[in-house]
């Protein structure tokens, strides 16, 4: 079964981001929420799972959340924004755990940190009442994103590689989707945010489901 689940989330992933290029709305709301599904399945199904696993799982089940409210045409994108600020949240657990958070090389932020500044500057006269949830989730997900860069920065495994390339995945998905929503819409919005966010969580999958992942190097802790 375990073999199974990338298969399905791989399939699962491409029926959704055809069906959403499609508009074939009945479409997206199975698959949409499987491919996540089967993501979470896959960290979750190891039961002696690590804390990291355990974290990056429930970022995972987080993201289910926020796929699903995003997805519902009932104007809840400010809960389906709250649902990934909380798995962002559980990937910053996840990703400070062992060798990064509060020791993590502040200067391996300044380029995360500066690109996520500039975007919301582009962002701000657009953004009107969104403003204040704008800024936490940009503060959460640049956070993540540091995170994960520093502990690849001091670990310099495959699975912490994995984690780091997500988060930049991740930085791209919510800035093509974030530009498309509030400034400047374009034609393949909805590709391009599809594919990068499912690199990212494969990305992320792939770094809680190695041999070592989640395992602290003694040397570099």
């Amino acid at each position: 079964m375990r073999r199974l689940l990338p298969v399905f989330a791989l399939v699962t992933a491409v029926l959704n981001s055809r069906a959403d290029i499609l508009g074939l709305h009945w479409q997206v709301y199975l698959f949409k929420p499987l491919a996540t599904l089967a993501l979470a399945a896959i960290v979750l199904h190891d039961r002696g799972a690590s804390r990291y696993r355990m974290w990056i799982g429930a970022g995972l089940v987080a993201s289910l959340a926020g796929d699903i409210l995003l997805m519902l045409p009932m104007g809840l994108f400010v809960h389906g924004l709250a649902a990934f600020l909380v798995g962002h949240l559980c990937y910053i657990r996840a990703f400070s755990g062992d060798v990064a958070g509060l020791r993590a090389p502040l200067l391996i932020g300044v380029p995360v940190f500066t690109a996520a500044i500039a975007m919301l500057a582009y962002l701000w006269p657009s953004l009107g009442a969104m403003r204040l949830p704008v800024v936490c989730y940009v503060l959460a997900i640049s956070t993540m994103s540091w995170q994960a860069i520093a502990r690849w920065w001091v670990r310099r495994t495959n699975d912490a590689a994995f984690a780091a390339a997500g988060s930049l995945f991740f930085l791209a998905s919510d800035s093509a989707l974030a530009a498309n929503r509030f400034a400047a819409p374009f034609a393949s919005a909805g590709a391009v945010v599809l594919v990068t966010y499912y690199a990212a969580q494969w990305a992320i999958t792939r770094s809680a489901s190695g041999p070592m992942a989640g395992k602290t190097d003694p040397q570099r802790a």
